[in-house]
């Protein structure tokens, strides 16, 4: 922490208890000289703490209380200012802020000087050393200008400013003041001098006078190159900013020390304090200078509390004498790619999610999509049945009894009188005297599709190696006709290693459906979810025009027309 130079000369001052010197940090200490009689102002500031919910206490240093904040006092607090209306001479001292937020403090010191002082009265003389005359300059040239430094907080009313040159009133018309200035025309060497500033100042109902006293000397001109101000920054540019965030903006200057020019933010051709008095949300900070060897260079920033989007777009001017540059609000530019990666992920919610929806209602889906958009054509592949239905002969006779019920009883009601399939079942649909290898071998190649029906430890299927119909079925199902096969448990199966290894083989390719229903007539209904299953791994029925009696009649041959039909097929 940086020790006061008011400390290190020696000065000894009782600080308030409450205001502990190791949370706080010091700034330098202002010395301050001012005349007797006049009101005076000092704004305890340190941007950009000051700028945000902050907590301002002034302190007369050699007292444990605050400033009073009545404002009918003579010494009083107004937010940040202290002011004191008028000057005595005992008012002299030192004079503490506290500044605090919730995460800092900081004090601001200031010494404080009251002298006598009588305006344009030669015979009574101030103390040498001390003095609160301004230094201007004016230089030789068609104009230039004086600054009236009058800076009081809102509550204080300023009045018409009155110019004055050795303590007489001006009245010359190449004098035009303008707001805080005096602007001198046809300048020449005639205008050096004693000048004054003056307003009557009304605060609280109670009107003073204040006074500046200025020492004007006069130079010749340089070049304009050197006159004019030249602003660093901002470059009439733009500036992203997102919308509610904070923003501090510096403008850069650099002018020469001869120059008195007034430097400040304006919007929309006014001080940005005074556009934005009653919010506050913006605001112009201190200025700030430092010295060097042929200029001076300056900082005058501008603090935005909180953007909104009314400060989009509009120009906010940095001035400096004659020279102005501006800077604009924007919003950033879209980040395309939040956007491409949340679309990429949305799009693969969406996918995943059809996809889901599609799995579990695919077996649906499909099934509407057959009875929505069937068509009348015949299929044009040579085949008369559109299934071959292979089952075991189980030696139970409860097993028996549920594969017959199954096979010879459900199947051809609902696959062949609800859906309108037609299926070939060995033991039904052969003619007598055939022999079962050519039966087999002939009908399967007229079938598109191998329902297998196998039930768990048939014996049957153990015979499957030296039974011809069984070997004849798989082998061209499998291998010959790359037929599709739609398994059939009648049972649960939990093991498949006591089957055959075309079953197996079956098993692992094609998966299997398990039979749920009770064998009665609740099971009958094509709509459940055992035939819904079996009904999509049929192949798409095409149903006919019409379905009238003349239509089922033509279904409906003698075994002499069937077999005439099977061998114009085989014969294909």
């Amino acid at each position: 922490m940086r020790t006061p130079s008011w400390l290190l000369c020696g000065v000894s001052i009782a600080l308030p208890l409450f205001v502990r010197a190791d949370t706080c940090k010091d700034t330098d200490m202002h010395h301050e000289a001012a005349s007797a009689d006049q009101p005076f102002a000092f704004n305890c500031t340190n941007p950009p703490l000051t700028y945000g919910e902050v907590n301002v206490v002034w302190y007369r240093a050699a007292s444990k209380a605050p400033i009073s904040k009545d404002n009918q006092s003579r010494i009083h607090q107004e937010h940040t200012w202290i002011l004191i209306l008028p000057l005595k001479l005992e008012d002299s001292g030192i004079y503490l802020c506290v500044i605090k937020n919730a995460n800092n403090c900081v004090r601001i010191w200031m010494n404080l000087t009251v002298f006598e002082k009588h305006w344009c009265d030669n015979s009574r003389r101030s103390l040498p050393n001390l003095s609160d005359d301004y230094q201007q300059i004016l230089r030789i040239g068609p104009s230039d200008s004086l600054t009236c430094h009058l800076y009081f907080p809102e509550t204080c009313v300023l009045g018409p400013i009155m110019w004055y040159k050795d303590c007489k009133e001006i009245t010359e018309t190449r004098f035009v003041p303008v707001e805080m200035k005096l602007v001198v025309y046809d300048v020449s060497a005639e205008d050096s001098g004693s000048y004054a500033c003056a307003a009557e100042l009304t605060h609280a109902g109670r009107a003073y006078r204040v006074l500046n006293s200025i020492n004007v000397s006069i130079a010749g001109r340089v070049g304009n190159e050197r006159r004019i101000p030249k602003i660093i920054y901002p470059k009439n540019n733009s500036i992203e900013v997102q919308l509610g965030s904070t923003l501090i903006v510096d403008c850069n200057i650099t002018d020469s020390k001869e120059n008195t020019n007034l430097r400040c933010w304006r919007v929309n051709s006014t001080l940005v304090d005074t556009y934005y008095n009653e919010s506050k949300r913006i605001r112009e900070g201190i200025e700030t200078n430092v010295s060097f060897p042929e200029h001076i260079f300056y900082t005058v920033n501008i603090t935005f509390l909180e953007v909104k989007m009314e400060d989009y777009g509009l120009p906010f001017m940095c001035h400096a004498g004659v020279s102005t540059a501006y800077f604009m609000l924007t919003l950033p530019a879209p980040d395309f790619r939040a956007y491409l990666v949340g679309g990429l992920i949305a799009l693969a919610i969406v996918v995943t999610s059809v996809l889901c929806i599609y799995n579990y209602f695919k077996i649906d889906i499909v099934l509407w999509y057959r009875s929505a958009f069937s068509s009348t054509k015949a299929i044009e592949d040579g085949k008369l049945y559109d299934a071959y239905v292979l089952y075991p002969k189980p030696q139970k006779e409860s097993q028996r009894h549920d594969v017959d019920t199954l096979v010879l009883k459900l199947l051809p009601e609902v696959l062949e009188r609800q859906c309108r399939y037609k299926l070939f079942i060995f033991g039904r649909d052969e003619f007598p005297g055939q022999a079962v290898a050519n039966v087999i071998d002939e009908n399967i190649k007229l079938c598109r599709r191998l329902i297998l029906i196998i039930v768990p430890e048939s014996p049957s299927f153990g015979l499957l190696k030296n039974m011809s119909e069984e070997q004849i079925a798989v082998y061209n199902a499998l291998i010959q006709l790359g037929m599709k096969v739609i398994l059939i448990e009648l049972e649960k199966i939990e093991d498949y290693t006591t089957m055959p290894e075309s079953i197996q083989y079956m098993r692992q390719k094609h998966g299997a459906i398990q039979w749920r229903g009770d064998l009665t007539e609740s099971s009958q209904c094509a709509k459940t979810k055992f035939w819904k299953r079996v009904r999509y791994h049929m192949p798409p029925k095409r149903f006919p025009p019409s379905s009238g009696p003349l239509t089922e009649a033509r279904t409906l041959q003698f075994p002499s027309q069937q077999m005439e039909t099977k061998m114009g097929l085989l014969s294909r």
